[in-house]
């Protein structure tokens, strides 16, 4: 039977639900899915992915199937402080990496690292295991750029579940990561799927990560943009977007609450 995280803790924005929860609670429902030998998808969602699911049917289908959906960004907490839903600040995807791979030593977890460009996911391994010593990497693999063969995904998959894996790190980015997560859902023999984007460049180093002051304050979307102007514009142009029409949500509510009185 699939158990989800009490929809008590579940809030919708946008018509994406939202598991407004703590890192502690994301990491002690893993455990609890593995102990009961579950398979879930955990995804982490920022305001552009929101909107993605508004563009993309596939997108939209593969979110629904997420058994936790995780604030990333500081846009999804505005929307929550604007439609009086409680939470826990954001729980983003470079920092739960860190977290879930250093609090999972203690349960022996085996990582398995998929995505990244060529040499990426190695090297965030390599890197992981030197910050949480016993880390339990079960493997890497890189996916080339272009569709896969349909024989060439079941090799993946056929390796993936060949090391036993506990935890499977997306990291292709969003829509993609989601449609493979979904896709595969399943099929890969893992207690959580979990698509973290960027935080596979972020700690092999291959892409400078934030200073902790602009993490702290919600300004990583700022930071990457003065970067990375050219690739990040595009991405950045759906937060005026994104609150407008989160106002418009909090309006509707409004109304319809004020039209029962």
């Amino acid at each position: 039977m699939v158990k989800r995280v009490s929809q008590a803790r579940q809030f919708e924005i946008l018509k994406v639900r939202f598991n407004l929860i703590a890192y502690n609670v994301v990491m002690e429902t893993i455990e609890r899915w593995r102990q009961n030998g579950e398979r879930h998808l955990v995804a982490v969602t920022n305001p552009h992915s929101v909107l993605l699911c508004h563009r993309d049917k596939e997108m939209r289908k593969a979110m629904g199937l997420a058994d936790i959906v995780l604030p990333d960004g500081v846009g999804i907490v505005l929307a929550a402080r604007l439609l009086s839903y409680p939470h826990n600040g954001r729980v983003t995807g470079p920092a739960l990496i860190l977290k879930l791979c250093d609090w999972g030593r203690k349960y022996r977890y085996r990582h398995y690292f998929y995505g990244g460009s060529e040499g990426v996911a190695n090297r965030l391994a390599e890197r992981l295991s030197k910050l949480y010593p016993g880390l339990q990497v079960a493997g890497t693999h890189c996916p080339p750029f272009r569709p896969l063969t349909e024989e060439e995904d079941k090799d993946i998959v056929e390796d993936i579940n060949s090391t036993n894996p506990d935890i499977v790190w997306v990291g292709l980015g969003a829509p993609k990561q989601e449609k493979w997560m979904a896709g595969h859902l399943g099929h890969i023999n893992a207690t959580a799927m979990i698509g973290v984007g960027a935080a596979f460049d972020f700690h092999s180093e291959n892409v400078k990560w934030s200073p902790a002051w602009a993490r702290r304050l919600g300004m990583e979307w700022a930071y990457r943009l003065a970067q990375n102007p050219r690739r990040m514009w595009r991405r950045n142009l759906d937060s005026p977007l994104f609150l407008l029409r989160v106002i418009q949500q909090r309006l509707t509510v409004t109304l319809s609450l004020e039209s029962k009185i």
